[in-house]
């Protein structure tokens, strides 16, 4: 349902010769199509195990590092890393920004995937997030506002707000039947498409900073995850009662009600932390 909305969108109003549009949607149709290889796994051929960690990670580095090259050779996606709420603060890395930009990539496909756990509570950050990046996009491709804001000019990006738009508006539709309690599932197919197409965004409006800001729910749900790992095979215990975090809330006593909308709230606020970091400078 999001995928097909999304793209029929995009196919009726964006510029077809805009490479940045193609490449976002190549990002999110192919980390879709990894996805869609698991869930068909798990659920048609009853194999628990699906595509292996190492499988996912593998086919997601790949297309993410085939983005990142395309953005750098084809676009106007320049390799420097800009730090919100500072004007001149500013990281050169030239071709070293591929696999950074990798790594953003490849940490929001996963970081969505993670919070994908209850009833609801992946796609209201994520339609909450591609809202953010609707007006981000829109204002990185419009000269004289960015110039206003005194934020990267990115040419062509302008294009991708509608791409943002129509994720969001998608998400809403999906939301409609994924509230608690959930008639449809988003799945690997849905969580990592979104997850890479979000990064994509944040990779081509110069906000990957910003990105950990916004969507702060997901890094914080992939930190909970990594501690976890990391402090049982260090200490052999756990730091959470279990990971990731919505889980450790829901043993605490929350109900899976109570840790989504608890979850919505946060991410609001993070996303108007964000968007003031336009004027805060």
């Amino acid at each position: 349902l999001i995928l097909f909305s999304l793209f029929i969108s995009l196919l009726l109003w964006v510029d077809l010769s805009n490479q940045s549009v193609w490449i976002v949607s190549f990002v999110t149709l192919a980390y879709g199509v990894v996805g869609f290889v698991d869930d068909y796994r798990k659920v048609v051929q009853k194999n628990p195990k699906g595509l292996s960690a190492r499988q996912k990670m593998f086919w997601q580095i790949i297309v993410a590092g085939i983005a990142s090259y395309l953005f750098l050779r084809y676009t106007h996606v320049k390799g420097d890393i800009h730090v919100p709420f500072f004007k001149n603060f500013v990281l050169q890395l030239g071709w070293f920004y591929v696999p950074f930009a990798i790594c953003v990539i490849v940490g929001a496909s996963n970081a969505v995937n993670l919070t994908d756990g209850l009833d609801g509570l992946a796609i209201g950050p994520v339609i909450t997030t591609a809202g953010t990046f609707m007006l981000l996009a829109y204002v990185a491709g419009h000269s004289k506002i960015a110039e206003y804001l005194e934020i990267p000019y990115v040419a062509g990006s302008g294009e991708l707000s509608v791409f943002a738009a129509a994720m969001a508006a998608a998400g809403l539709g999906f939301l409609w039947f994924n509230a608690h309690p959930a008639q449809v599932f988003m799945g690997d197919v849905g969580s990592l498409a979104l997850g890479g197409a979000i990064g994509s965004l944040a990779v081509v409006t110069k906000n990957e900073i910003l990105l950990c800001i916004v969507g702060g729910i997901f890094v914080v749900e992939a930190m909970s995850v990594m501690i976890q790992v990391a402090s049982f095979k260090t200490r052999g215990k756990r730091v959470f009662r279990m990971a990731p975090l919505h889980h450790h809330f829901e043993l605490t006593g929350w109900k899976e009600t109570q840790v989504v909308v608890r979850f919505w709230i946060i991410t609001i606020l993070l996303v108007l932390i964000g968007l003031s970091s336009l004027k805060l400078r």
